[in-house]
């Protein structure tokens, strides 16, 4: 389990392909105190540790994980939003997160609005049911607000605030329209609407 607060930004050093492909990630934890075998978010996918150095870890991403999730994460250069995994007693600062993906969205444009940005989001169909006004949902890991949301032909809109803050500290500082984002909805929105599902066809 996550809470969609990023503690490190990684960046692709090496994206080799095997059975699956290897990808070496840079970044800045103290990895003396990550094992082989941990989870670590890597924009809002649960990876596996499986190698790693003094400023890097390896992990193996399954033609499954590349077929779910958002184009251009997975090569050579690319900045990954990274979260170790949440361990007993930690401060849940965000939501809780599952590191499994639900969904891409779309960013159909992007504003300022104070110090802060704007950013509108198209979701499939499918998942406007578990997304409410106030709710909290994870964009390639960062653990945010769902502004407003509302259905059209072409899927489910909705919007949030990137506060300046949360823009420094992860990759969605640089975000624009046309972006794809990996979306994890709240996990108990997802039990829910399992749930509703599995009683309407009683």
């Amino acid at each position: 389990m996550f809470t969609g607060i990023v503690t490190d930004i990684g960046t692709v050093r090496s994206a080799e392909e095997r059975g699956d492909l290897r990808l070496v990630i840079g970044c800045g934890y103290d990895m003396t105190g990550v094992a082989l075998g941990a989870s670590i978010a890597c924009s809002g996918c649960c990876l596996t540790v499986v190698d790693k150095g003094e400023d890097w870890f390896a992990v193996d991403v399954s033609a499954e994980t590349r077929s779910k999730t958002a184009a251009g994460l997975w090569q050579e250069g690319a900045r990954l939003n990274l979260e170790r995994a949440l361990r007993m007693g930690d401060e849940l600062g965000g939501h809780l997160v599952t590191g499994h993906v639900d969904g891409l969205g779309e960013v159909l444009g992007v504003c300022a609005e104070g110090d802060s940005l704007r950013v509108g989001i198209r979701v499939p169909r499918q998942l406007g049911p578990m997304l409410a006004p106030k709710g909290s949902i994870t964009l390639d890991g960062v653990s945010l607000t769902v502004n407003e949301v509302r259905d059209e032909e072409d899927g489910t809109h909705f919007a949030i605030n990137l506060i300046p803050h949360t823009a420094h500290e992860t990759t969605l500082g640089s975000i624009s329209a046309g972006r794809q984002l990996n979306v994890e909805v709240d996990v108990l929105a997802r039990y829910l609407d399992r749930m509703l599902a599995a009683r309407a066809q009683r």
